[in-house]
């Protein structure tokens, strides 16, 4: 008969550590209203959708991509919703329990903090980017009296979008160079 070592007994923590540790669960009402926000998003969703079959045979085409896009912007602000509860619960409050599960997402067996922040950072240039093609679209009404964005607001779409992209560039390098230190 060959003795398996049984497994180690949990370490108890002396009291301060075991506040600090603990304390990581107060996020759990965080992630909780996010969780709250998505279903806000999702009714948001459901709404443009029903606008959009109502009114389809009245729009036009560009009004239609308009509506179109910003379906596609709540889908990608609710994917980012979903990236920061659910890989922002795993990293920082407790874990998922999910290995073998088929549902896993493929991103979140590899997710640490500095992944999350480039992920996030590449969500938020692709919401910004739908916001700023929407607003190009809608430069086309520019100086007429149906126009609803202003050459000043176009240009400082723009500025705060190329932010972003450097932002997140610097963030990736930031984080290729402590994955490489180690």
């Amino acid at each position: 008969m060959i003795d398996t070592p049984s497994p180690a007994a949990p370490h108890r923590l002396r009291p301060l550590p075991l506040l600090i540790f603990s304390s990581r669960w107060l996020q759990l009402p965080l992630y909780v209203g996010l969780i709250a926000a998505q279903c806000v998003y999702v009714f948001l969703f459901l709404k443009e959708l029903w606008h959009l079959i109502l009114h389809a045979w009245e729009f036009t085409e560009q009004q239609i991509m308009l509506v179109v896009l910003g379906l596609i912007d709540v889908v990608m602000i609710s994917n980012l919703l979903v990236m920061v509860i659910v890989g922002g619960y795993e990293t920082f409050v407790s874990r998922l329990g999910l290995k073998g599960h088929p549902d896993q997402p493929e991103w979140l067996s590899h997710v640490n903090a500095g992944v999350l922040k480039v992920k996030l950072a590449m969500a938020i240039i692709g919401i910004s980017s739908i916001h700023l093609l929407r607003t190009f679209i809608e430069a086309g009404a520019l100086g007429q009296p149906t126009g609803r964005i202003t050459e000043d607001a176009i240009l400082w779409q723009t500025i705060i979008h190329m932010a972003f992209i450097a932002s997140a560039i610097g963030i990736a390098w930031v984080d290729r160079m402590t994955q490489t230190k180690h």
